[in-house]
């Protein structure tokens, strides 16, 4: 899922290009389908993590609930501590994905900040 984000540097150092070699390649252009597909990838996973987030929630509510009707059942007790980590990790995912976007758009605009400013940027 983080195809983009992994090889940002890569897909900088292939697309756009150097000095002497602005004139082949239309670098706004570039830079600017570059960071759109990059926006959709962060707005994809974000989205994708935050569905992940509300079900397991869902979950993890029923169990409770199930849990406070038969506090002795271990089944129910077992699963939900195995829902509740799985959560956890999911709302920790949340925050590494920040971290990774923060440094994909770091590396964006010390590249492309010459020939595209993205309008979330300016």
């Amino acid at each position: 899922m983080r195809t983009i984000d992994d090889r940002i540097v890569h897909s900088l150092n292939t697309t756009v290009p150097t000095v002497s070699f602005s004139g082949k390649v239309d670098a706004t252009l570039t830079c600017k389908q570059l960071y759109e597909s990059m926006m959709e990838a962060h707005l994809s996973r974000d989205q994708a993590i935050k569905a992940c987030i509300a079900q397991t929630s869902k979950v993890v509510g029923q169990l409770r609930g199930e849990r406070a009707k038969d506090s002795e059942n271990l089944v129910t007790i077992k699963q939900l501590r195995k829902e509740q980590t799985k959560l956890k990790l999911m709302q920790s995912e949340l925050s590494v994905e920040e971290v990774v976007n923060d440094r994909s758009l770091k590396i964006f605009r010390e590249r492309c900040r010459i020939h595209y400013t993205p309008p979330q940027v300016k």
